[in-house]
């Protein structure tokens, strides 16, 4: 699938290395949540898939939108995972609740089927991305880390832009 969208996915700044000098669990079990918590990268990769297959073949700006989008997602799962394990975690797609490990499943995930519920609700979770991730910054020492959360939000902010576009010329 050609991308010849008018929209950007992707910030144009270079993603930093992923060079963790200091293994900090608590910082790894953040990672893990972004990984594989319920508001997840794997999340927002699953969900988009399914809104990419879902939604009918006349808005196929919407489809190719939650395609790019989900790529994008993609190459943030990778990121958490590296620094996960880095920071001295297993990057499964696991987060931890009260030091008990529980595997990411699908059913984290609401399936809206209506097309404007389904934009609302993926805006709504990119702004929920947004916000965990600004809060993690700020509890962060671990200058790599941050650096890849202030980078990662770039493209966050790409994806709220570009869902309220598409909710604003749809009329969703």
């Amino acid at each position: 699938m050609p991308d010849d969208s008018k929209f950007t996915f992707s910030a144009e700044t270079p993603y930093p290395e992923i060079h963790i000098h200091t293994q900090n669990m608590s910082c790894a079990r953040w990672m893990l949540d972004n990984l594989g918590g319920v508001n997840s990268e794997i999340s927002a990769v699953s969900l988009y898939f399914y809104n990419h297959l879902i939604i009918d073949e006349e808005y196929e700006e919407i489809r190719n939108a939650f395609h790019q989008i989900s790529i994008v997602e993609m190459h943030h799962l990778d990121i958490f995972g590296q620094m996960a394990l880095q920071l001295g975690e297993n990057p499964r797609l696991w987060f931890v609740n009260r030091n008990r490990k529980i595997y990411w499943s699908p059913s984290f995930n609401q399936y809206p089927t209506e097309l404007s519920h389904l934009m609302h609700h993926a805006l709504d979770g990119e702004m929920a991305a947004i916000n965990k991730y600004e809060n993690q910054l700020c509890r962060i020492s671990d200058a790599c880390v941050a650096e890849n959360l202030r980078r990662i939000i770039l493209d966050e902010k790409l994806h709220v832009h570009v869902f309220e576009q598409l909710i604003s010329e749809y009329r969703l």
